[in-house]
């Protein structure tokens, strides 16, 4: 957890101090990883809940050392790139876990991306080998095909693909030992993509740096951790890596996010840390489910990845039955959570207070700090070196200073007592006959009426008016809601008379999502177009959620 922080009243500057270390601090992630795993050698690493299999610490990790030994006689070197497009299968985290003995860095896609988009990618950071499940092997293989690359799949083996079964048989080099990262813990770990609703994903690389395990710390041998996340998630990767580093139980599955699965899973496992996206915390509220789940288990339920609102939150609180809600703030840049709410009762609607040996200052619009309680965006310093965008130095520069700082594009601002608190993305500002408002603040409203499960709010753009507001609403099981209800609902308790939904409102199956998982508020918008018979217009307020 978070250790107490202060704040610079000349510099205008939030900070956390720096807690002890609990492990070597020149070890890298894999070295750590490989030395605990040594540790604990019987205790049981790994359930599959979907393939039914069960890996006990020291297999866990003769596997992983098997394929960093199949890599290492490839003569991948820690300058190469390894491609991961997989679900949560058996072998999935010793494929990371390899890359981290050798000190490789893993590029990992999500499943849904096309090929077009694949290829953009990989031909930024030209992966030598590429383990994906065999439901993806053709894609994958038109994707890279200028490439040259070895797939290995991971399940559902084409006849001329390298199975995982055939790599797990290569013999463990004499004496192997994880190597020495040559840049120190500087040095890229993993490579993740951005979501690219605005275009082609960037590559983000993420370094050794040990605030990746902030807000973790508490976890012990104990504890029995699930996150649907796949490893083309910061939170996936997440999971992975403290499950290694703090010998937890993890539990795993290679199907796709389902509420009631989830609910059946943290029971039948006896769940103590739950990782969920703010979208699959509103559906397991939405799931009948819930009413008998036995969650008594539960120590840690962290959300985190995009906006909660405020209902969806209390509903979930009030099920619990205790304040065991955690919702964190971070992204991908960043590399760990930059703030963690444990104080959710008493501060519901903040992500909470700063990390170990993290920095925040607040910008206004001409780029100057400002003090507690006033909005501007956020800016992170985590005091590590960030490696940046994978082959692309200007994209870089764009959001990372010659400072250090990273600059979020949240708003957001600090109360009295160090708290954060997210308003808005910059660029989902709206301005409807000059008046400004944020989509959030309709869906906040939204979601206060019973039968809703989802929202999504954006701006149509008029020339007489400007942003007209429109939202996309999904309706819990067996519930009746009309498009008029939410109209009115908002016209009868928005705070301001300018704040309604001039656009009108459009009852969903379901928000369109990216493919890591948020809402996609672009998609949403022309979904809604669509629907409606209007023509897409450029409107400010349509970027992602």
């Amino acid at each position: 957890m978070a250790t107490t922080g202060g704040y610079d009243s000349v510099t205008k500057t939030w900070s956390c101090e720096e807690q002890r270390p609990q492990f070597g601090e020149d070890l890298s992630m894999g070295e750590l990883i490989f030395q605990e795993m040594k540790r604990h050698p019987k205790d049981v690493a790994q359930i599959s809940d979907s393939e039914k299999t069960i890996l006990l610490r020291e297999e866990l990790l003769m596997n992983a050392m098997r394929i960093a030994s199949y890599l290492r006689n490839l003569g991948l070197e820690q300058s190469d790139v390894v491609g991961i497009i997989a679900r949560n299968t058996t072998h999935i985290s010793a494929v990371a876990y390899a890359c981290f003995f050798n000190g490789i860095a893993p590029h990992s896609l999500n499943i849904a991306y096309l090929p077009e988009i694949i290829e953009k990618l990989y031909n930024i950071t030209k992966p030598r080998i590429v383990f994906c499940d065999g439901d993806e092997y053709e894609k994958v293989r038109e994707a890279t095909a200028k490439l040259n690359v070895k797939i290995v799949t991971m399940r559902n083996h084409p006849t001329n693909s390298i199975s995982i079964q055939d790599v797990l048989q290569t013999p463990v080099e004499k004496g192997f030992q994880p190597a020495r990262l040559k840049l120190g813990n500087s040095q890229q770990m993993f490579i993740l993509s951005s979501s690219g609703t605005t275009g082609t994903p960037k590559a983000i690389t993420m370094s050794n740096s040990r605030k990746l395990l902030n807000g973790m710390n508490m976890l012990t041998t104990a504890d029995v951790q699930y996150a649907a996340s796949t490893l083309d998630w910061a939170s996936g990767t997440a999971a992975a890596i403290s499950a290694g580093v703090f010998s937890t139980k993890r539990i795993i599955s290679e199907r796709a996010f389902d509420p009631a699965d989830t609910l059946r899973i943290i029971e039948e496992y006896k769940v103590t840390w739950l990782m969920q996206a703010p979208s699959h915390v509103a559906a397991i509220v939405g799931c009948p489910a819930i009413e008998v789940a036995d969650l008594q288990s539960l120590r840690y339920f962290l959300y985190t990845g995009g906006r909660c609102t405020l209902e969806t939150q209390l509903a979930l609180r009030r099920r619990l039955g205790r304040d065991c809600l955690n919702f964190g703030y971070g992204f991908s840049e960043l590399g760990c959570f930059c703030a963690l709410n444990w104080k959710f009762d008493e501060k519901p609607t903040s992500v909470g207070r700063l990390t170990s040996g993290l920095k925040v200052k607040i910008l206004d619009e001409s780029g100057g700090p400002v003090g507690p309680n006033e909005v501007g965006e956020v800016c992170v310093n985590t005091g590590d070196h960030w490696p940046g965008y994978y082959g692309s130095p200007e994209a870089t520069k764009q959001v990372y200073d010659e400072d250090n700082w990273m600059h979020s594009g949240d708003l957001g601002y600090m109360d009295d007592d160090g708290f954060l608190y997210i308003v808005d993305r910059k660029k989902d500002l709206l301005k409807y006959q000059s008046n400004k408002y944020y989509p959030h603040e309709l869906e906040e409203l939204i979601a206060r009426m019973p039968a809703v499960a989802d929202v999504c709010a954006f701006g149509i753009w008029t020339e007489a008016n400007g942003d007209e507001a429109a939202a996309a609403v999904v309706k819990k099981p067996r519930e009746q809601l009309t498009e008029q209800d939410v109209v009115e609902h908002v016209a009868r308790h928005a705070k301001t008379e300018f704040l309604r939904l001039h656009a009108g409102a459009l009852i969903v199956d379901q928000l369109q999502r990216s493919a890591n998982g948020k809402t996609n508020r672009m998609a949403t918008k022309q979904h809604f177009l669509q629907a409606k018979g209007q023509v897409s217009v450029q409107s400010s307020g349509c970027a992602e959620s």
